[in-house]
């Protein structure tokens, strides 16, 4: 339980960027009054019907976080939430915790429990997903966020008769976090790239071989990167942005989309600064992306779409070890109503 000898850790912990980023309730600068505070609003949880606790170390009764459970809603759901100290993340604390209080909840008739993350709080749905919470969609503009605009949250739910396995992404993260080939450096796109990517998706080019072939407004364009990881996460696509390995310069963005778990097949498609072609950069993408795909996850048979006299992006693709496939006649909408031919391409998994 919860007590007076937490209020100077907690105090400690909640100075954490990553707390205050993702709690916004969480007052900033904060202090050991206002931990004290919060020991007194836990308190109050077990008499609205809700419960608070402490996480602590199993070994030496260290204060690690707190977890609670907040009081059932009127359909008899209960929601979950936590944060953990800076000094404990990364041993399963989380997750520990979390599954702990899911399985309390459930002893004491709590049916369903649900966990809210913001979605660019990658580590809090990784914790979801090890707990045995399933993904069920996202609630938009679902929280105000500190700087008074709203935020979506990804919602994730547990019933009481789910196994309570870890639910496995069916895209794992990049090994180490990025790809490298001592030229280019394939890394997550997120939110710092959405200058250079609004950039790139709006050169005349690229958008003349998008699908549909339009240009993303800056909003648009941020709320891609803003998203990227929890898509990723989700089995959704993998959004990449294509970095010059020496300086680490943003040079272009691959993709992996139209992901089919069936059938385990997925589509790349690319685009390249004007400063960076004709290096090889692109094509050392294509290999590096499809290369892992091929290694770290379910999938067996990558294609492409390429425009019937897009030349370049075609030697790309050859040179990445594709085989040419059919044309598809308008199989692409095209401006003004029109349709477009695309040309297809394919890599199978070796032995595939």
């Amino acid at each position: 339980m919860l007590g007076p000898d937490d209020a100077e850790p907690i105090a400690r912990a909640c100075s954490d960027p990553e707390i205050t980023r993702f709690i916004p309730t969480v007052p900033v600068p904060y202090t050991r009054d206002d931990a004290l505070h919060y020991l007194k609003v836990a308190e109050r949880l077990w008499e609205s019907g809700g419960a608070s606790f402490a996480v602590a170390d199993a070994g030496t009764g260290e204060w690690l976080g707190n977890i609670g459970l907040k009081a059932l809603d009127p359909r008899g759901n209960g929601e979950v939430g936590y944060l953990i100290a800076p000094w404990a993340r990364r041993r399963g604390v989380a997750t520990a915790a979390t599954r702990a209080l899911t399985e309390w909840a459930f002893a004491h008739g709590v049916r369903r429990m649900e966990l809210l993350a913001d979605v660019e709080n990658l580590a809090s749905q990784r914790v979801a997903l090890a707990a045995g919470f399933r993904r069920e969609g996202v609630q938009r503009s679902a929280e105000e966020r500190r700087d008074g605009t709203r935020g979506d949250l990804v919602s994730f739910a547990r019933l009481s008769d789910d196994s309570g396995d870890r639910v496995q992404p069916y895209l794992p993260g990049f090994p180490g976090g990025s790809l490298s080939d001592g030229v280019v450096r394939l890394a997550p796109l997120n939110l710092a790239d959405a200058d250079d990517y609004h950039a790139l998706q709006n050169l005349p080019e690229v958008v003349a071989h998008s699908v549909p072939p339009q240009a993303p407004d800056p909003a648009e364009s941020e709320e891609s990167c803003r998203e990227a990881g929890m898509r990723w996460l989700a089995g959704d696509r993998v959004e990449v942005a294509v970095r010059d390995a020496r300086t680490d310069a943003f040079a272009g963005h691959i993709q992996l989309t139209s992901i089919i778990p069936p059938l385990g097949q997925a589509m790349t498609g690319y685009s390249t600064l004007p400063e960076f072609r004709g290096r090889g950069f692109t094509a050392r993408a294509v290999v590096l992306l499809v290369e892992w795909a091929f290694g770290h996850t379910p999938l067996a048979r990558i294609i492409a779409g390429t425009s019937p006299d897009n030349v370049a992006s075609h030697r790309v693709l050859q040179r990445a070890g594709f085989t040419r496939g059919p044309l598809m006649h308008g199989l692409l909408p095209g401006p003004d109503g029109t349709r477009l031919d695309d040309q297809q391409w394919y890599r199978l998994r070796p032995g595939a």
